[in-house]
């Protein structure tokens, strides 16, 4: 084990005066440090409900006899992005995701890893940082966004089309967008955000 082994060493005492300014006990700091790899924010609509996992996933760490660490990176909105220079931005967080978690992990020589990812660039920068590290890990996804009626947010851009088309009108397209997206979740969609 990384970072249980390293912290019972007595010329680590700093460490665990560190760990302890956070509220960690001695018997915390004895158990495995399982990191807990978030991608929750405020911006985007298939990470606003991780928290929430997240916490549901540090009760099930603590009931297994570890102690919970979370983190969180960041994520971009491919849906969001589209349409004016954000976009750009968008491929090169994979990179970023994948790089940030290493050096957060081999930072503190966590000795497991939970992955709590949705939505493109976000998973697979997950997956490329679980690869790299090599250690035990568990993806737990935020899962896709439900539809109500079949009408998903392709088939928002797909209204869009139409209406430049002229086969729908101002009011059928602002009803197809009101609904179209009903709660959280990643687009639902055959694209990375679902792998």
């Amino acid at each position: 084990m990384g970072n249980t082994l390293q912290l019972e060493k007595l010329s680590h005492a700093p460490k665990r005066a560190l760990m302890k300014a956070m509220g960690y006990t001695d018997e915390q700091m004895r158990r495995p440090l399982i990191g807990v790899v978030n991608s929750f924010n405020e911006v985007v609509p298939g990470h606003i409900h991780l928290q929430s996992i997240a916490r549901a996933v540090k009760d099930g760490i603590l009931m297994s006899g570890g102690t919970p660490m979370e983190f969180n990176t960041i994520g971009v909105c491919d849906g969001l992005a589209m349409g004016h220079e954000g976009m750009q931005y968008s491929l090169p967080t994979r990179e970023l995701i994948a790089d940030s978690i290493e050096c957060m992990v081999r930072g503190h020589q966590f000795d497991g890893l939970v992955f709590i990812p949705n939505c493109d660039k976000i998973v697979p920068g997950m997956l490329m940082a679980a690869a790299r590290l090599d250690l035990p890990c568990i993806f737990v996804s935020g899962g896709p966004m439900l539809s109500i009626d079949g009408s998903d947010l392709n088939t928002v851009f797909e209204g869009v089309g139409a209406y430049h088309a002229g086969h729908m009108s101002t009011k059928e397209l602002t009803c197809l967008e009101n609904r179209a997206c009903p709660g959280c979740g990643s687009c639902s969609g055959m694209f990375t955000a679902n792998s």
